[in-house]
């Protein structure tokens, strides 16, 4: 283990009509709690690490609710700040067949997204930390949120924490403000050590390449890998899933991790049959990876678990991965799907 992993970002409610209902078709709404650095903090914590949450949640019964799930889960959630404000909402409606899933973002003016970057006490938060979790949804919330994210991850570097960031780029969420894209998210990048993110999250940040559009996404992803390496001095691995969709419930998940040193690491895509829920999936594979590199195992090891753990993640519901690390490994070595007694 490599010591405390820090995870910066918004803790959400998630409001999903029931099974594969359209919302409010029937006057009910399912709620679960979520949100991105808090998925790849609560399977980091499964797996048997210590995690803590950072960030600023409302101060009353859904913001306390929020974070003693969290808690439940083995996070520490003592350095969230808890202020008068409202908690950020998203709410699902679960697509089925060849209608897909569709979010409705509930996030303007919270408790989170209203914080001044002036707040947080980065030296203090990240004392003790090895790692720290950032993604590309943080700063999309708006200017306060991203000169926090960049203040972070500034911070980190001058401490000597090392800095994981997942791409995660929400167009809803850019659409709602004026801000850039490529200017906001390159600090965050220039600060990571791995990064969870594909061809299209490193075009995004250096502008799209002129190539062939319709290479495999393996050569794709390889390319915009040496792009990313170019720009980014730290950099070192560069990972993300490829996903091909038969329809809502049967998809097939593949991995792939390039390093800086040259290599290009994959894993071949898995059918997933009867998917259940797949928010979140991205979050556990991230978590998967990180997993491995902390235990010290090498990049194949690493991506094959992370790409286990987010093939688990499809078959629970919620936004959580609460399979353990052990469950992943079954997987990872093709056991039998008896029922466990």
């Amino acid at each position: 283990m490599a010591g405390r992993i820090a995870c910066f970002g918004e803790i959400l409610l998630r409001l999903a009509a029931p099974g594969r209902e359209l919302l409010l078709q029937s006057p009910a709404l399912e709620v679960r709690i979520g949100g991105a650095e808090a998925n790849v903090g609560v399977s980091l914590a499964r797996f048997g690490h210590e995690v803590s949450m950072l960030g600023t949640t409302a101060d009353n019964a859904l913001g306390h609710a929020a974070l003693g799930e969290l808690r439940r889960h083995g996070v520490d959630t003592r350095a969230v700040r808890a202020v008068d404000g409202r908690m950020g909402l998203y709410f699902l409606a679960a697509g089925a067949g060849h209608r897909p899933s569709e979010v409705l973002y509930d996030r303007a003016a919270s408790a989170f997204a209203m914080a001044p970057a002036a707040s947080y006490d980065w030296p203090t938060l990240l004392q003790g930390a090895g790692w720290l979790h950032v993604s590309g949804v943080t700063p999309a919330l708006g200017a306060a949120t991203a000169t926090a994210a960049t203040e972070a991850v500034r911070a980190a570097a001058a401490l000597g924490v090392r800095v994981s960031f997942d791409g995660n780029f929400r167009p809803k969420l850019w659409a709602a403000w004026d801000g850039d894209p490529a200017r906001i998210l390159r600090p965050l990048l220039e600060g990571a050590e791995i990064a969870f993110a594909d061809h299209r999250d490193v075009d995004v940040v250096l502008g799209a390449e002129s190539g062939e559009p319709d290479a495999p996404h393996a050569q794709r992803f390889a390319r915009a890998a040496r792009r990313a390496f170019d720009a980014f001095p730290r950099l070192q691995r560069l990972a993300c899933t490829t996903r091909a969709q038969a329809s809502v419930e049967h998809h097939a998940l593949g991995a792939l991790m390039a390093t800086r040193g040259g290599d290009l690491h994959q894993v071949e895509p898995r059918e997933l049959p009867g998917i259940v829920d797949r928010i979140g999936g991205g979050d556990a594979f991230a978590a998967g990876v990180l997993h491995g590199l902390l235990s010290g195992w090498d990049d194949a090891e690493s991506l094959r678990f992370g790409h286990a753990a987010g093939c688990l993640k499809h078959s629970v519901p919620g936004d959580f991965n609460l399979c353990d690390a052990q469950d992943v490994m079954a997987l990872v070595r093709g056991d039998r799907l008896d029922v466990k007694r």
